[in-house]
């Protein structure tokens, strides 16, 4: 046990009391980053470069493609968060619970995205992508539980806010090696040497908390499938929290799905690639000026509703932007503008989930189930945004139904009655 480590000697199943140091704090941001740089160099320019270059011949538009392969692999990260949330809860390694499955995941997720660069064709880019979203989610299912695990709940906004910027960070970042990087293959080879070594400080230097043999429940096939069930009547709390969170996030996947094709088919952008990395930069700077303030902020308050509420308003107006102002400053003032608004949903929404989980033992796995609030979007915004674009009015009718969804998520937060 580290003299750095704050909390060692709570146990795993204890409402942590003890603030966490800087030290922790960053440690576990800088792991959570990597994890995004894992992610978004993918989703922001390379998959859709592998698309473009393999859709010729297929039969299939670049977007169709682009929409299945990432369409494929949220469905495995719709399984893959929950259940190794749930082993993970599990674990009594004597790494601790979290550790294991950092480490492993984060090497897996290294390993399958240098088997995505080389993929010579759809169905190897399919496969390639899917391994990625189920290694990754192994080690970010892990890195959310620590949260709940070792921070108390009054400073969890805070520390919400500075995983939220290290969130985007890792797309800043993912984004800016895939380009720079000089290629497809150099771009997924800066991103996993990147996701590896990001999550290294973490887990060398902060020992984590084990589970005792004898407080982990019996094993059952049949009890741990059904434990993934969480009934909205018996935790309505945490099913409007779920609904907000997927409105919410299913709008801003609607908005980055074909941000790279907006730019050279709709706005006819010289450089879309570099677009998309402005645009990106933009939306970061100003995610970071509010992320961890909005955090901190809802701390000091105590309150969380009100920070959710407003910031997903402020984002649906900032997607109708995208639709009715459609020019290159349009893009630049939508991006900035949410930028504004997630980074208070980030931190504050994190917190609130945190606050309304039904107990210890699963932390891992209803973050999980939570968590799968973040990946069906990238299911379901596929199959809406494919057709809406090709038939159905084309980026101006998409952003707007974004807004919509994002606008309802915001005013659907005040259904939730056990947080302040």
């Amino acid at each position: 046990m580290t003299a750095a480590d704050p909390v060692a000697d709570v146990g795993a199943l204890a409402e942590p009391v003890e603030r966490v140091g800087r030290g922790w704090t960053s440690a576990l941001s800088l792991a959570n980053g990597a994890i995004w740089v894992g992610w978004y160099g993918p989703l922001q320019i390379l998959l859709a470069s592998q698309a473009e270059d393999f859709a010729p011949g297929t039969g299939m538009s670049k977007e169709t493609m682009l929409a299945w392969v990432t369409g494929a692999g949220a469905v495995v990260s719709l399984v893959a968060n929950p259940l190794f949330g749930a082993l993970s809860d599990r674990t009594t390694a004597r790494w601790g619970r979290r550790t294991p499955w950092i480490v492993a995941g984060s090497a897996g997720g290294a390993l399958s995205l240098l088997l995505l660069a080389g993929a010579g064709g759809v169905w190897r880019m399919a496969a390639g992508w899917c391994l990625v979203q189920l290694t990754l989610n192994a080690a970010f299912a892990a890195i959310t539980a620590a949260v709940p695990d070792r921070v108390p709940r009054l400073q969890r906004g805070s520390v919400g806010g500075w995983l939220g910027a290290a969130q985007i960070l890792g797309v800043v970042g993912g984004t800016g090696l895939a380009t720079a990087a000089g290629g497809v293959g150099g771009g997924y080879a800066a991103c996993a040497v990147f996701t590896l070594v990001g999550v290294l400080p973490y887990v060398l230097r902060y020992q984590d908390l084990r589970l005792p043999a004898s407080a982990r429940p019996a094993w059952s096939w049949r009890m741990f499938a059904a434990s993934f069930w969480l009934s909205p009547r018996r935790h309505p709390d945490l099913a409007w929290a779920w609904l907000t969170r997927f409105l919410i996030n299913l709008s801003n996947a609607l908005v980055l799905l074909y941000l790279l094709y907006y730019l050279r088919d709709r706005l006819h952008y010289d450089d879309p690639e570099n677009g998309v990395l402005i645009l990106t930069a933009v939306n970061g700077v100003t995610l970071l000026a509010t992320v961890v303030v909005g955090g901190v902020w809802s701390d000091r308050v105590g309150r969380r509703k009100p920070f959710v509420i407003w910031s997903g308003v402020l984002m649906a107006v900032a997607t109708a932007v995208l639709s009715g102002w459609q020019t290159w400053p349009g893009a630049i003032v939508a991006a900035a503008v949410l930028g504004i608004g997630f980074g208070v949903f980030t931190s504050v929404d994190f917190a609130l989930m945190t606050d309304v989980l039904p107990k210890a033992m699963d932390r891992g796995k209803d973050l999980g189930v939570i968590n799968v609030a973040n990946a069906l979007p990238q299911v379901a915004a596929p199959a809406l945004a494919a057709p809406i674009v090709t038939y159905l009015g084309g980026y101006r009718v998409l952003y707007l139904v974004a807004a919509v969804i994002g606008l309802a998520g915001a005013l659907l937060v005040g259904r939730i009655r056990g947080v302040e």
